[in-house]
């Protein structure tokens, strides 16, 4: 199709139709450090958009959207955030924001933080608390072995330890 027979208006706006970012419809259980991550984003992005405001230029107006639909994503995560505190939870068996460490089959042991969906994060080992990984270990005592289920498999580990990390922000 030749430029002439586009409007001005078409090329403005084309690549601008953003669609929402999905929210999950589970409850938005955050660590207190979760809780701080999604501030300081939501944070961050206010003082991108201030910064555009009033440039017209397309990628900035496309710029714009992308910030104000994460606003809206972070907005209604802080607001939905349920904090749960380590220092309240049990320490004899896994629950939200414990640190567990569980020996697998080939007696190599691993680390992992059960942590809200948002903070989650494999590369540190912290995993949302409704994984397939989590969901095996919550409830789980010291010594219990459970069962992970895998796609290439199931696991069997064994809970070797259970702490919850204090409180540092």
């Amino acid at each position: 199709m030749s430029r002439a027979f586009t409007k001005e208006n078409d090329i403005e706006h084309a690549g601008i139709d953003i669609p929402e970012r999905a929210v999950s419809s589970e409850i938005n259980y955050v660590t207190p450090y979760g809780l701080q991550i999604l501030q300081e984003k939501f944070a961050q992005l206010e003082s991108d958009r201030v910064q555009i405001i009033g440039d017209d230029n397309p990628s900035s107006k496309q710029k714009m959207m992308r910030i104000e639909r994460e606003i809206r994503y972070y907005f209604s995560r802080i607001n939905s955030a349920v904090v749960i505190y380590s220092h309240q939870q049990t320490v004899n068996s896994v629950l939200f924001s414990a640190r567990v460490t569980v020996e697998d089959s080939k007696k190599n042991s691993h680390t992992f933080e059960i942590v809200g969906e948002d903070e989650a994060d494999i590369k540190l080992r912290k995993i949302s608390y409704n994984s397939p990984l989590a969901k095996a270990l919550i409830g789980a005592k010291l010594d219990d072995e459970v069962k992970w289920e895998k796609p290439s498999g199931d696991e069997y580990l064994i809970i070797r330890n259970i702490t919850y990390p204090k409180i540092i922000i």
